[in-house]
């Protein structure tokens, strides 16, 4: 136990996350707190909701890219249920593909990264990838909470 705390703290802090959580359920909410604000921010550019700003691009892949660091081992054994975690049994029961969701996600966003986008256009190339690598992995290794 004291391990997976030790791990859970020093996941927070590769995240960038300032306060330390105790378990992996905790974690890994947060890191997804982060992905998803990341999301969003890119989203709105794309939208043209809000103007396209390489920095603020190239700042969220990033985020995405460090959380996809490490994401599966806050998955371990015993944190399938508690702290309203949206886990799906999935994650367990084939970690093999979890581990390749995760991996493919990474790889586009570091094909993002590597790309770094300077126009709208160059966001919209990266971005429908890694999105497309989001709605793949929630639709298989995520259930919604009532």
């Amino acid at each position: 136990m004291k391990l997976r705390i030790l791990f859970a703290a020093a996941m927070i802090g590769a995240a960038g996350a300032a306060p330390a959580a105790a378990e992996p359920q905790e974690v890994r909410q947060e890191t997804m707190k982060k992905v998803g604000g990341a999301t969003g921010a890119m989203a709105k550019m794309v939208k043209g909701e809000a103007d396209f700003d390489a920095d603020a691009v190239m700042a969220a892949l990033t985020t995405m890219s460090e959380a996809a660091d490490g994401f599966g081992d806050l998955f371990p054994e015993g944190s399938e249920t508690g702290f309203k975690t949206e886990a799906a049994p999935a994650i367990w029961s084939d970690r093999a593909g979890f581990e390749a969701a995760i991996m493919q996600f990474k790889s586009d966003v570091d094909a993002g990264i590597a790309a770094a986008p300077a126009d709208l256009d160059g966001l919209k190339a990266v971005f429908g990838p890694i999105t497309k690598n989001c709605g793949a992995c929630h639709e298989d290794y995520r259930q919604k909470n009532s």
